[in-house]
């Protein structure tokens, strides 16, 4: 079976939505909770949603589909040094945040930040948090701020399971025009760190062998990359 038939069968197996201007975002049980809170908005029973989960698990994939969406303001640090509260948020229907890791632990920032929260709440905005560690775990030192995100509904993106490691990992290689069988991604999916990063780096190393050493792709090649590797 050639590579486009495989990763077309798993991608019907897994469904999948497409993010204006980005690639499909496949959904499959790691995900799906987090997907289905997206699709439920604007009927979310508050004014924001924190999405979390494990470093390259998707959260920042799917916080742009719902940017996208709506036309959300992705918000960034520098934008916090540099605008004022009010004119954020008056020309968006919706903030998004990729991660709070650069606001917490800043007092000036936060202050900031807890303002454009009211903001958001007092003109019937959303607001969008994605970040690694669930609300109860952010080291706030502001205590309003930190009890309104604690009073968020926060739901979870695990780790890439089997299929969708097995989607993106055929997908990479189809890129590359690398034909690969079933058996080496069953084998890759056994030995890597199930991450899409991860994934990403595996097939680039991948091909680097391959053509260095002017072989196909096969479970001897992988292993040999495996064991030279660290963090794969």
């Amino acid at each position: 079976m050639k590579n486009n038939d495989i990763i077309n069968q798993l991608v019907l197996n897994l469904g999948h939505r497409t993010a204006l201007g980005r690639d499909d975002f496949l959904v499959s049980d790691c995900n799906t909770y987090a997907v289905s809170w997206i699709d439920k908005w604007p009927d979310w029973p508050a004014s924001g949603l924190v999405i979390w989960g494990p470093q390259a698990s998707g959260k920042s994939h799917l916080g742009h589909v719902w940017m996208s969406r709506i036309g959300a303001l992705m918000l960034t640090v520098n934008d916090l040094d540099i605008y004022e509260p009010p004119d954020l948020v008056i020309s968006h229907p919706a903030i998004y945040i990729d991660d709070l890791a650069e606001v917490v632990g800043n007092s000036e920032r936060e202050v900031l930040f807890l303002h454009i929260y009211n903001l958001v709440v007092e003109q019937g905005k959303y607001i969008l948090i994605s970040s690694r560690t669930p609300p109860g775990r952010w080291n706030i030192k502001l205590a309003d701020l930190r009890s309104r995100l604690n009073s968020l509904p926060a739901v979870m993106i695990a780790s890439p399971d089997d299929r969708i490691l097995g989607a993106v990992l055929l997908k990479l290689f189809s890129d590359r025009q690398l034909e690969v069988g079933v058996e080496v991604i069953q084998f890759a999916i056994t030995r890597m760190v199930r991450t899409f990063a991860a994934a990403e780096k595996l097939v680039h190393t991948v091909d680097l062998t391959a053509m260095a050493t002017k072989r196909r792709v096969t479970i001897p090649l992988l292993r040999e990359v495996f064991d030279t590797m660290e963090n794969i």
